[in-house]
């Protein structure tokens, strides 16, 4: 069967950037099982996989704008300290849910200089192009309750 709308897919994977470093993989863990057609994947991801079987072994290249946007400058603001009440020692890598006008955005503490923190709204990947290697275990067409809830059920997908 064919990698098309609504099949549940099942595959590993190994994430590199462009310099090759290692972002994310599957290897030792269970294979990584969506719905596709769903936008449960980076769009630049599912359009590659699209038409493969399994057995399948490939690399797709996703430039940012298909995978998790360009890098935004407006996401990069300095707040006072004080805006981490209840925290004790703020440090670069820390992550927080914010309240924007917009609705909450999770925002990545990126420097830490006296009682101003700079804190980066982007995905960690914003900017950065994805090359991932790709191995397809098993494609099979979805229930149409998973079809109604947009997600895979059972294993490798989630429980009710």
């Amino acid at each position: 069967m064919q990698i098309a709308q609504n099949s549940v897919v099942a595959f590993h994977y190994t994430l590199t950037n462009d310099a090759g470093e290692v972002l994310d993989s599957s290897e030792g863990r269970e294979p990584l099982t969506y719905l596709h057609g769903a936008g449960n994947i980076i769009p630049g991801l599912e359009k590659e996989l699209e038409g493969c079987e399994a057995g399948d072994k490939l690399n797709a290249t996703v430039s940012p704008a298909e995978g998790y946007g360009e890098k935004q400058d407006q996401l990069v603001q300095e707040v006072p300290r004080d805006a981490f009440q209840g925290v004790d020692n703020v440090e670069p890598g820390m992550q927080f849910q914010a309240q924007t006008q917009g609705g909450p955005l999770m925002v990545t503490v990126t420097k830490v200089e006296g009682d101003t923190v700079t804190v980066d709204g982007n995905h960690p990947l914003a900017g950065q192009t994805l090359n991932f290697a790709v191995e397809i275990d098993s494609v099979r067409e979805a229930s149409q309750e998973e079809v109604e809830h947009g997600h895979v059920h059972g294993e490798g997908g989630h429980e009710h």
